[in-house]
């Protein structure tokens, strides 16, 4: 049980190079790096005591290198402690910390590059002893970053943490470069002149860090689980490739092996930062790229309510006002000497089925919005069309509409959904209506439905109103798109919708005699037409 909580907390931890684990390219990416290091150590060792000219800026100038490598790569770490809060990050955080410092102290101290003897009275063993508490200090961070893997901060705050280990790092080069270079003759002489003294500077200096790196790659090996711990043995594996290469076969300085050493010290200060840079720039990437995404879900979002919204509108303002119409007929068949109240009766009973239509309607809307399978049936279509033209008879009587209908009353029969194909429908002959109305003349709506010879049931719709202009066209199905003063341009962008819902049609044509043709194909009902 324990496991299993374990794994499900590492699969909620951020993912950052110090929490994802490496997948098999990138352990390979690694493994090949090492062979190449090890490579160019087995092409530089037999002429590792080949000298070579002595420059004296060449120190100075890689100290600033690998100061700002190592400065770089310890504020990613201490952004990645920050995510995660773990000792361990912290520790190697702080192991680069020390070395960028240390390492400008070796520059300082270092015969030759600020002076011949080293600055702040230094002597022939500050600088050596640096090198040595320099390349300790990686192995030893190491060795507390595996010891340490599994603990987090509870209570102490994260900018406490760096700010108060930074500060204790800081005061222990400080207290470092005092030692060596202000007491250097307590030290134990390695370098009498130019030269070391082989037996400690080759054997036991370097067996020594040989052996402390070696505790760091086997600690790290055993326990390695992420992607930072890959590229930590990396930099591990170039940093005793150099002590063995530039301490242990050949002490002297300015010889190819020396100088090969400093490659290696390029390799551990900057393939760890590599490695970070490159996941911040993938994070800032995917960032971005979220942003994004969630901008467009939240302009989706309000775009597809203000539809929901103007659909609603637009669907149920008909009925609404069909029942408002009735309700006032009503009233006046009741408000008589004598009521008719079977005249009133019938027009209640039409507010009740305008409701219920309403109501089918914000269903309908709704189910088109959650893109779900809608109910299909059977239908006739001539009965369809005829029930549509009686919900619009007021409409028609009230704007002196003639009705030509051309159909034929056993069929087409179709397979669709009634309320959906109601609204279209009803939202085609509407238009119609108010086309015709803003204008005086013949005013004759067509409806025909016929099935054509590739066995769909095409359905046209024909008024003699204003007609459509030309460069409407093209738009005329688009969303918010009205030509109406009071119109919210989503009845048609809904009929085509749900047409092409049921695998069909629509389309807009001008009418030859004035005015405007809608047609829309349909799939038949093939169990009935043979």
């Amino acid at each position: 049980m324990a496991e299993s909580d374990s794994r499900r907390l590492r699969r909620r931890e951020p993912q950052v190079l110090a929490s994802i684990p490496p997948n098999i390219s990138q352990r390979r990416t690694t493994r090949i790096l090492v062979l190449a290091l090890l490579a160019t150590f087995a092409l530089t060792w037999p002429f590792a005591h080949l000298s070579l000219p002595k420059i004296d800026a060449f120190v100075p100038s890689l100290a600033a290198a690998l100061f700002v490598s190592d400065i770089v790569t310890a504020v990613l770490l201490f952004g990645q402690f920050s995510i995660l809060r773990q000792w361990a990050l912290l520790v190697i955080a702080n192991g680069y910390v020390f070395s960028a410092l240390i390492v400008i102290a070796h520059a300082l101290a270092f015969p030759g590059a600020f002076s011949d003897s080293g600055l702040f009275g230094s002597g022939l063993q500050s600088a050596v002893w640096l090198y040595w508490f320099w390349h300790a200090g990686l192995p030893l961070a190491i060795i507390g970053y595996a010891a340490l893997r599994d603990r987090s901060i509870s209570v102490l705050s994260t900018r406490l943490a760096v700010s108060s280990s930074v500060a204790a790092t800081i005061a222990l080069v400080i207290v470092i470069f005092w030692f060596v270079t202000q007491h250097h003759d307590l030290l134990p002489v390695t370098f009498v002149d130019v030269n070391p003294l082989s037996l400690f500077r080759r054997i036991i200096g370097g067996v020594v860090i040989l052996v402390l790196g070696g505790i760091a790659l086997i600690l790290l090996w055993a326990r390695r689980r992420t992607l930072l711990d890959e590229w930590l043995i990396v930099a591990l594996c170039a940093l005793l490739i150099e002590v063995a290469l530039a301490s242990v076969l050949s002490g002297s300085r300015f010889t190819l092996s020396w100088y090969a050493g400093r490659f290696y010290q390029l390799v551990t200060a900057t393939v760890v930062m590599a490695v970070l840079l490159a996941e911040m720039t993938r994070l800032y990437m995917d960032v971005a790229r979220s942003n994004t995404l969630l901008h467009r879900e939240r302009e989706a979002r309000l775009v597809t309510g203000d539809a929901v919204a103007a659909t609603i509108a637009h669907e149920v303002k008909q009925p609404l006002a069909t029942m408002v119409t009735r309700s006032d007929t009503g009233f006046r068949w009741l408000d008589r000497p004598v009521p008719d109240l079977d005249k009133a009766k019938a027009e209640f009973r039409h507010i009740a089925a305008d409701g219920h239509r309403a109501a089918a309607v914000i269903e309908s809307i709704r189910a088109n919005f959650r893109n779900e399978d809608r109910i299909k049936i059977a239908l006739n279509l001539s009965d369809l069309i005829e029930e549509c033209v009686a919900l619009a008879r007021d409409d028609l009587d009230n704007h002196r509409i003639e009705v030509n209908l051309d159909l034929n009353p056993q069929g087409p029969r179709v397979i669709g959904n009634r309320i959906q194909l109601q609204q279209v429908l009803l939202n085609l002959m509407t238009n119609a209506i108010d086309s015709m109305a803003a204008q005086e003349g013949s005013r004759v709506l067509s409806i025909r439905a016929e099935l054509r010879h590739n066995r769909d049931v095409e359905v046209s719709v024909e008024d003699t109103g204003i007609g459509i202009e030309s460069q409407d066209m093209d738009r005329l199905f688009n969303p918010h798109f009205t030509s109406k003063a009071d119109g919210m341009g989503m009845g048609l962008s809904i009929c085509r919708s749900i047409v092409e819902a049921h695998e069909g049609q629509l389309w807009a044509v001008p009418n030859t005699s004035g005015g405007a043709v809608f047609r829309f194909t349909l799939g038949a009902d093939t169990r009935v037409w043979r």
